[in-house]
């Protein structure tokens, strides 16, 4: 299956499940304050099995393509978790995850599982917006000794800071499918109107000052 008809099926998928839920009339609002037309919880795809084990094998074949010297998947908290356990079960791999901060208690550990100086490590997250709580992790995991390669994610909302912020810490990423892409899907099916479509791209554009 091409790369464009991965992306398609996923967006597709993800919204079928109501994982992606999208009100260009009635904006949910991020911690960050920012008004936002979509909300995505691909956590839901756990629960569907068919769609879960789409999400594994694409998210292995793209780790397998993109980087075939992976020694170890690392899980990106919370929900990078199960997904990475699944794709490193499935590639026969080691699995550990990253922490958005250290336990307050026991070991402390920011890292949970085996710590193999200059391992080669891909992350797995489930949705990538900005990109900093990601890329907090895949920064532990360097401090830590392991060589990261890349980092794969389910689905990303394409904005241009996030790309900017990869680039600039040399990290590269391939997700599975993206924003424009759910927003064709929507237009393909006429699911919404011409006006919310063009108010739908416009929130990618400019999404700390976009409004209804």
């Amino acid at each position: 299956m091409q790369k464009t008809e991965v992306a398609k099926k996923i967006a597709e998928d993800l919204l079928k499940i109501g994982a992606i839920k999208l009100k260009p009339n009635e904006p949910f609002k991020w911690s960050s304050g920012w008004n936002s037309p979509i909300y995505c919880d691909n956590r839901l795809a756990l629960s569907y099995p068919e769609v879960r084990t789409f999400i594994k094998e694409q998210l292995s074949a793209v780790i397998k393509a993109q980087f075939a010297d992976v020694e170890a998947i690392a899980g990106v908290a919370t929900a990078g978790i199960p997904q990475g356990a699944l794709v490193a079960d499935l590639l026969n791999l080691p699995f550990l995850y990253v922490r958005p901060t250290p336990k307050n208690h026991g070991m402390e550990n920011l890292i949970e599982g085996k710590i193999t100086p200059n391992q080669k490590v891909v992350l797995v997250e489930d949705l990538i917006s900005t990109g900093g709580s990601s890329l907090k992790a895949a920064a532990a995991l360097q401090k830590a000794g392991f060589n990261v390669q890349g980092m794969v994610a389910i689905f990303t909302y394409s904005f241009a800071i996030a790309d900017e912020n990869f680039e600039k810490e040399n990290i590269k990423l391939v997700t599975l499918s993206n924003y424009p892409t759910l927003i064709n899907v929507c237009e393909e099916k006429n699911i919404y109107s011409k006006t919310d479509i063009e108010s739908l791209n416009n929130w990618r554009k400019s999404p700390e000052t976009w409004k209804i």
